[in-house]
Parts: C-alpha cells; sequence; structure tokens
C-alpha cells in the first residue's frame, strides 16, 4: 500500500470532511509511519468511534423450548418475532410504529412489507387476530404518512416499496372481522393504488399501459452500500445500475436472473421490465376497489390490464407466462414462478392454466417443493432455491383451476423439507435448496437467514390447508 494520503478511505474521508482549507493539504502530507500501520490505525479509531457512538443492532434469540411438532414450534415463534410499537430516536433510520410489528428474523429486525403479508399466514392460523389488526393498522398509517408502504420500515427505504400486497391483507381482515373492519383503511388502499398509477407506470408500444418497479433514487443501496459501489465501479458504463438494482430490491426477487438473463448482475434492467406478477397484484388491486368501493373506473382498469396481459406476456408455443420488456417490444424468455400470479388472481384462461400447470411439474418441481428459475445463476432468486411465498402462490393458483393434487404435492414437499431442516439444525430458513435437500441455499449478499417470517407462515398454513398431519 502506497501514497495512502491521495486515495483510499483515509483520504476520502478527510477532504470531504475539510479538515484543511486546502485540497492539496493533505494529499502531500509525509506519512510519520508505514502506510499499512496507518490503515489499520485507522480502521481501529473508527470502529472505536461507532462502538461508542451508537447502539449496533442485535440478532432475535429465536431458541424456544423443546416443541412436539413443527407447527407447535412455529406457533411459540411469533412472541419472539413481534416488536412493541416503536418510537425512534429523531436521528435513527427506523419508522414510527405505532402498533405491534413483526419481523422476519436475523438480519432483517424491522418489519418488511410483503414478508409480512405471508407471516400473516400463519398468524391467522394460530388464532391472533389482535396482532393481524395491528399489522395492518401499521401499513395504513404508513401509506397516511408517506403514500405508499416501503420496502421496510426504515428511513433508506422510503425511495422504493414492493409488491402491494396490502389488498391481501385487507382480504385476511375481511375474513376474520367483516367487511365493516376494512373500511378504516380503504382510502389508505386507493391512495397506494394511486401511488403506483403515478409512479410506476409506463407506455407498451401499442399505447396501451402496464406497470413496472421502479426506484426515483440512482444511487448504491445503503443496506448493500459496499457490494453496489464495487459492482457499480466495475461496471462503469451502465449509468443507471444504482436504480436498476433498486428496482430489483422493490421487486422483492434481489437478486435473480429474470432480471439481467445470462449477462450478469451487471447488466441489471429491471425497469426495462413489466413485470408479470406486479401487474396481476394491481390487477387484483384494481377488482377488489372495483367492488369494495363500487367504483366502476376501477373495475374497467381491471378489465384492460386483463387483457393487456393476456396479449402481451402470455406465450401461446410454450405455455407459459412471461415478463414484458416494454423498450424493446418482445417477451422475456426467462422462466420464473412469476408466471404463477395470472393463475393466482384467476386471471388466465382455462386451457392456459392447463398448459402452465403441465409446465410447472415438469420443469420447476423438485424434491423440495418448486425451484424459482430454471437457471443456476448464484443469485438468490434463482435455481436451486426455493422461496415460501412463491410456495404459497403456485399452490394456491393451482387450486383456482382445479389441480388440486398438484398443489397437494408441492406443498407436501415443500413442508417435509422445512421440517427435515428443522429437526436438523432447530430452524426455518429464509429459503431452501429444494433441489439437494441435504444442502444448504445459497447465493445472494448475505448468508442464509434463519427465522423466519414468511416460511412460518407459508409452512404452518399449508399444513393446516392441505391437511398434511392426516396423510403421514
Amino acid at each position: 500500500m502506497k501514497d495512502i494520503q491521495t486515495s483510499g478511505a483515509l483520504f476520502q474521508a478527510v477532504q470531504l470532511l475539510k479538515l484543511f482549507p486546502d485540497s492539496k493539504t493533505f494529499a502531500d502530507a509525509e506519512p510519520r509511519v508505514s502506510a499499512e500501520q496507518i490503515e489499520t490505525e485507522f480502521r481501529a479509531l473508527m470502529l472505536e468511534f461507532v462502538q461508542s457512538h451508537f447502539d449496533l443492532p442485535q440478532t432475535s434469540n429465536l431458541v424456544v423450548a423443546p416443541q412436539p411438532s413443527l407447527e407447535a414450534h412455529i406457533d411459540a415463534l411469533w412472541s419472539l418475532l413481534e416488536r412493541p410499537a416503536v418510537i425512534p430516536h429523531p436521528d435513527s433510520s427506523l419508522l414510527e410504529l405505532s402498533e405491534t410489528s413483526v419481523v422476519p428474523g436475523g438480519r432483517f429486525q424491522e418489519m418488511y412489507y410483503w414478508d409480512t403479508y405471508f407471516s400473516m399466514l400463519g398468524i391467522q392460523i394460530a388464532g391472533q387476530r389482535d396482532l393481524l389488526l395491528s399489522l395492518v393498522k401499521n401499513f395504513s398509517s404508513i401509506i397516511d404518512r408517506y403514500g405508499f408502504i416501503p420496502n421496510g420500515c426504515r428511513t433508506y427505504y422510503l425511495t422504493r416499496s414492493q409488491p402491494p400486497v396490502f389488498v391481501l391483507m385487507l382480504e385476511m381482515i375481511e375474513q376474520e372481522f367483516g367487511h365493516d373492519a376494512i373500511t378504516p383503511f380503504l382510502s389508505a388502499l386507493k391512495r397506494e393504488y394511486e401511488f403506483f398509477i403515478t409512479r410506476r407506470s409506463v407506455k407498451l408500444p401499442n399505447g396501451a399501459s402496464l406497470n413496472r418497479y421502479w426506484d426515483a433514487k440512482n444511487a448504491p443501496r445503503e443496506e448493500s452500500y459496499l457490494e453496489d459501489v464495487e459492482l457499480i465501479h466495475d461496471n462503469p458504463d451502465h449509468l443507471t445500475l444504482g436504480r436498476e438494482l433498486r428496482a430489483a430490491a422493490e421487486s422483492g426477487w434481489d437478486f435473480s436472473s429474470r432480471w439481467f438473463g445470462a449477462t450478469g448482475l451487471g447488466s441489471i434492467h429491471t425497469t426495462d421490465f413489466a413485470p408479470i406478477d406486479l401487474n396481476c397484484i394491481l390487477y387484483h388491486l384494481e377488482t377488489q376497489l372495483g367492488i369494495w368501493l363500487q367504483n366502476n373506473s376501477c373495475t374497467q382498469a381491471a378489465e384492460t390490464r386483463k387483457t393487456t396481459i393476456l396479449e402481451h406476456c402470455w406465450d401461446e408455443t410454450h405455455g407459459w407466462f412471461f415478463d414484458f420488456d416494454h423498450q424493446t417490444g418482445v417477451r422475456s424468455q426467462s422462466w420464473t414462478l412469476a408466471g404463477m400470479f395470472p393463475l393466482y388472481v384467476k386471471l388466465a384462461t382455462p386451457a392456459q392454466a392447463a398448459r402452465v400447470a403441465v409446465n410447472l411439474e415438469k420443469n420447476f418441481l423438485k424434491d423440495g417443493g418448486l425451484i424459482t428459475t430454471l437457471v443456476h445463476a448464484g443469485q438468490q432468486w434463482d435455481a436451486p432455491n426455493g422461496w415460501a411465498p412463491l410456495q404459497w402462490i403456485a399452490c394456491l393458483g393451482l387450486e383456482q383451476y382445479g389441480f388440486h393434487d398438484l398443489a397437494l404435492e408441492i406443498a407436501t414437499r415443500f413442508v417435509r423439507i422445512a421440517e427435515q431442516v428443522w429437526k436438523r439444525t432447530g430452524r426455518l430458513m429464509e429459503k431452501y435448496n429444494v433441489e439437494d435437500m441435504q444442502l444448504e441455499a445459497g447465493g445472494g449478499e448475505y448468508p442464509a437467514q434463519d427465522g423466519f417470517g414468511w416460511t412460518n407462515g407459508v409452512v404452518r398454513a399449508m399444513i393446516e390447508r392441505y391437511d398434511l398431519r392426516s396423510r403421514t
């Protein structure tokens, strides 16, 4: 190491903090000891400073007393994943929450948007109705303050959202408490819808509109700063790389070959796609707004969106639903489980659903459930990994069209791998290697996390819905 006074972290800190009136002063400074020693002492000093001025986040202790079954273990976990109302320090990155929340677990120690819905599936089975209502109240309050629900309850997530599943949460509340219980939240739902329509719409080549994932900020993500800085440095010609990474984070699929094909993460172009899953959720949102608000314009918007999705995202040759690239005007050829969302919201025709079911079983079904894509790209939202939310979407989508046996088989296999890992480790995981049930899931920017909110919720709901205990 040499010229520590002209490059590196120390150089940037000194210059950007304007410690000297003339930038040339430090660049010309003569070191008294070796650059290696200066670097080591600077890092130690920085660490000491941070530790003396900040309380660093701690992961949860998710150890519970031995339970007689996996479902009993899951039920016991909710209290460990609950967090009380949050009144943060004025300079904290946490968002204020007036009600109890539920976190995913592991490194994720704040409430996340679409994670929470899938956690709610298990919370509902556990009979914790008041907690369900608290979670919805939190999100409604967030929409009132910010106009949308951010990726997670941190200030640095306020430039992006996630798949807009608040409508699914309200359906659950309606199921538990009756229609009158959702009335106070319908204005928030409509406001979230308006956010996606005004901030996330794109025109297709034929003049129709669909929606995309997006982030207003074109910069490294704060929560993955180093990883993004290094990737941006290695891909200087990709001028909107920061935005594309953030948009993929809004999708929840961070990251997947779905967004960059075979050319690697450095060529990611998330914002070019009108994603099949997002547009199906918005179709469902428009449909429900039309029913709940007796709003004909929302009903018509849903019908228009349905027509556009079927025209642009259905591939008759392959028998699958794909994302649509609105820049090139052609469908993506990336086979992903996002193609199951048209079945989940009952948008597909029966003939289309039948072909999707055949392709799902042939291409995606593995020993431990469904792989996310058919590509081994080293990213966590690719093969060989399987994720609880997508297993649930696929199963319920199949049920909508009468493919109950295949749904049961998927649920059985996924619960089996979750239970096997739990018996081996005492934990439920964020994701699973569904191709080799003896190996852990991998890929991504961080180690596999345990906890884990949405896995707990989906597994618990699958056991109940498919009466899996009576079948063993």
